[in-house]
């Protein structure tokens, strides 16, 4: 047994030691226009097309068939039995809330790599507050609840607030200045400009920076903003569709969380019940691995339902934002 896992680990390293230079006819100044389109590795060959390909580096369609052809192979993207799927999925992150309750409710651990997990509630439920936590504590050694990790916050809405996260570093025990260096911080004023953040931080991953949380609240912000009304609804969706999915790339081959806060409506149709809605509609519904919903409870709480999950079932729970973060709430004495 030991022998067929140190196999595994051999050949896991050594598919993350192939470049693209390893590539059939891709060259230095090939690689160049690909990283300038936010291609930096085999996956990103892999899976465009002749003619795509042909478009971004001018080499021609017979070439770049070869070298897509070589990329597929060496990644070997064919299927595998589940047992050696699971076996991919032990180098899983997991970084801690900082509430127990709300850890339990995704499973124990807390927040995972490789997933988007989203977040969604009215103004004032806590979406940034828990964004805001969730940057300190990736920061975290794995034995604590952390990543080792840095984050990368994009922030829509001017929502990211310094002296809260220092707040929440002391309350980890950490330096708060040097938890300050560790997060990265991009204000984006339109959507263009958050799609575009994503390249940026693959290039920041590629020049080692250790990062393991992806930040961008809200995700919905700017798209509902510049695409209204029925008539661009569309275009608004496809968008939006694409930009998740990239999200969903970055963290399944780097190996890190998303976290995504979402915007609410109230849902007209829905007579009984809370008709409070996510923003985004199927398309962020479908993309997103894990989906909570936060809303204000009694004392000041917040109650979190988890929504969606592919492996945990319905069910909510209570904790309470103080100034050293997020924790549990004392339920003696509540009805």
């Amino acid at each position: 047994m030991a022998k067929k896992d140190d196999e595994g680990k051999k050949t896991k390293i050594e598919d993350e030691g192939k470049k693209l230079t390893d590539l059939p006819g891709i060259g230095p100044a090939a690689i160049a226009k690909l990283e300038s389109a936010g291609v930096y590795d085999l996956m990103g060959v892999a899976v465009l097309s002749p003619p795509a390909l042909s478009e971004l580096t001018g080499l021609g369609e017979a070439v770049c068939r070869k070298a897509i052809q070589a990329a597929r192979n060496m990644l070997d993207l064919g299927f595998v039995d589940a047992s050696e799927y699971e076996r991919r999925r032990e180098d899983i992150n997991f970084i801690t809330t900082g509430s127990r309750n709300l850890n339990n409710l995704l499973g124990g651990r807390g927040i995972e790599s490789k997933a988007i997990t989203e977040v969604f509630g009215a103004f004032g439920s806590g979406k940034t507050q828990f964004a805001l936590s969730a940057a300190v504590n990736v920061q975290l050694p794995k034995e604590q609840g952390g990543a080792n990790g840095k984050a990368v916050y994009i922030d829509t809405e001017g929502t990211f607030r310094p002296e809260r996260v220092k707040q929440y570093a002391e309350g980890v025990g950490a330096d708060p200045n040097k938890v300050l260096k560790n997060i990265f911080v991009a204000r984006a004023f339109n959507s263009d400009h958050q799609i575009l953040l994503v390249d940026k931080i693959n290039e920041m991953i590629k020049n080692g920076e250790p990062i393991k949380l992806v930040i961008v609240d809200s995700l919905t912000a700017h798209f509902r903003a510049e695409y209204s009304g029925r008539g661009q609804l569309a275009d608004r969706q496809q968008r939006l569709n694409r930009y998740l999915h990239d999200l969903m790339k970055l963290a399944e081959q780097r190996n890190l969380a998303v976290v995504v806060t979402n915007q609410v409506m109230a849902n007209p149709a829905m007579m009984f019940g809370d008709p409070t809605t996510a923003i985004g509609g199927n398309i962020v519904a479908h993309a997103s691995t894990y989906r909570i919903y936060f809303r204000r409870g009694k004392k000041d709480s917040r109650v979190a339902k988890l929504i969606d999950s592919p492996n945990l079932p319905d069910n909510e729970t209570v904790f309470m934002i103080t100034t050293n973060g997020l924790k549990d709430i004392d339920l003696k004495g509540e009805d």
